[in-house]
């Protein structure tokens, strides 16, 4: 298992230990996962890693050989940065293959207290231009930058080839209609913010009831969908709500809808990414492990020159449809 030198390195989530062997029983070179606390971008109730979990994980990961991303990808609260600090301590101290970082202070401390830990930097930080990651990697040394869904192809291709370290683009999974780690929608609604506590869409303040015939789903006080009884409804976030205008009802801002960009791994690979992320940390382990393979079967099949394998991952994306996304741009 794991990428031959020069392939594509496929990176897959692990919100539980038994999503993270799931994944890599199903193909993933690496997985990302985090503690159990508000340092990443997944604190939702149930998921996450112990700090004997996470030192488990990482010696199967390593016995398997696969590799272990630590994302540690929220914003300390000013006064509070313990527990960030700890975090990185504890990812180095558990022979993590990298950190992902998007705090500027975070950079600095693992960069000095650490330095032979390799960093990642994380989507959260949106960079999304040669100059921003060329900051990062002068300023941290920085390996890798994971680049924010909205660019395209040939925007890729194009810093690819300036930029002085590698890059990764997520390829499945939700997509966000801001660019990571400029959201404050979630924190208006409930007081919890995504990239401070690490909960778009706290589930705490989630509420479902039936109205009349309709199935209401709300994010505290603001009603996000409301649908016949009988009807499916996605998770309730306010960028994927629907909103009441002059030409009717429809969801304004975005469709609840998924990405997969596997017929654009070809394009991907010419344009010099080297890896390709998965989302879905919140996922379970039947997920984790489908979509995993899927990507390992149509990532094989590149490397062999051969045509990717059409697995069906429809019934796995939000609202059982599939996107592009960003990497097209056919809006434009």
């Amino acid at each position: 298992m794991g990428a031959s030198k020069g392939a594509l390195e496929l990176v897959c989530p692990a919100g539980t230990p038994a999503a993270l062997r799931a994944a890599i029983e199903s193909g993933a070179d690496a997985v990302y996962c985090g503690f159990r606390d508000e340092t990443n971008a997944r604190n939702f109730p149930g998921l996450n890693f112990s700090r004997d979990e996470l030192r488990q994980a990482v010696m199967f990961a390593h016995q398997k050989g696969a590799k272990v991303l630590v994302a540690i990808n929220t914003f300390p609260r000013a006064g509070d940065v313990g527990p960030w600090l700890r975090a990185v301590d504890d990812a180095a101290a558990f022979n993590a293959d990298a950190v992902i970082l998007a705090d500027l202070g975070l950079l600095a401390y693992a960069a000095k207290e650490h330095p032979n830990l390799r960093l990642h930097l994380s989507v959260q930080a949106g960079a999304a231009n040669t100059d921003a990651i060329s900051f990062y990697v002068e300023a941290f040394s920085v390996k890798r930058v994971v680049l924010p869904r909205v660019l395209s192809v040939p925007e890729i291709a194009k810093m690819t080839r300036t930029v002085p370290c590698e890059t990764e683009v997520f390829v499945f999974g939700g997509l966000c209609v801001m660019e990571e780690g400029r959201c404050s929608l979630s924190s208006y609604a409930s007081g919890k913010s995504p990239n401070m506590h690490g909960v778009c869409s706290p589930a705490s303040h989630v509420s479902y009831t039936e109205e009349g015939g309709s199935l209401v789903s709300r994010l505290g006080d603001f009603t996000i969908n409301r649908v016949p009884s009988d009807q499916s409804v996605g998770y309730p976030t306010l960028c994927k709500g629907r909103f009441k205008t002059k030409f009717g009802a429809a969801h304004i801002f975005e469709d609840p809808v998924s990405l997969d960009a596997r017929v654009l791994l070809p394009a991907l690979r010419d344009a010099g990414v080297k890896a390709l992320k998965i989302e879905g940390r919140q996922r379970g382990r039947a997920y984790v492990g489908a979509v995993v393979k899927t990507f390992r079967d149509a990532v094989d099949a590149l490397e062999r020159g051969e045509t990717a394998p059409s697995g069906a991952l429809t019934t796995l994306t939000e609202g059982q449809s599939a996107t592009c996304g960003g990497y097209l741009k056919t809006w434009r």
